[in-house]
């Protein structure tokens, strides 16, 4: 099993990814994406879609019918820089799709209300108490 990522994890892996200028270093780019797609699949735990991001990693997630074997059903496919992209919202899904950034197939392939992630801090997000009023 993946080891957990919390949020302050996935916050410091793509601030690093954006510091990093238009060519970040593989290291650096494999960090954000492995803790994107963790945190993407601990926040829609399942195995009714897989999403892959070659070569650094891939994840199942989303609750229904999963499968055991071969290729599964549903599978979303994208390139490191595309998927960075959604998850930080610099990118739309529909766009993407459009112009073959994104690989999507079956019925459950549709991660646009998924995306982007929400990597902000405890405090810094819409319904958050102000810091002096968390108990």
């Amino acid at each position: 099993m993946a080891r957990t990522v919390t949020r302050e994890q996935l916050a410091v892996a793509l601030a690093g990814w954006r510091a990093a200028g238009p060519t970040p270093d593989r290291g650096t780019v494999g960090d954000a994406v492995r803790a994107s797609l963790r945190w993407l699949a601990q926040q829609n735990p399942g195995k009714a879609v897989e999403i892959r991001v070659p070569p650094f990693a891939a994840v199942q997630a989303i609750g229904g019918l999963s499968h055991t074997r071969g290729t599964p059903p549903n599978v979303v496919e994208t390139d490191a820089t595309t998927w960075l992209g959604l998850v930080t919202g610099a990118i739309d899904w529909s766009d993407a799709l459009a112009d073959g950034r994104i690989g999507a197939s079956g019925t459950r392939a549709d991660l646009s209300s998924l995306l982007p992630l929400d990597d902000r801090p405890a405090g810094d997000r819409p319904g958050d108490d102000p810091p002096g009023l968390r108990g």
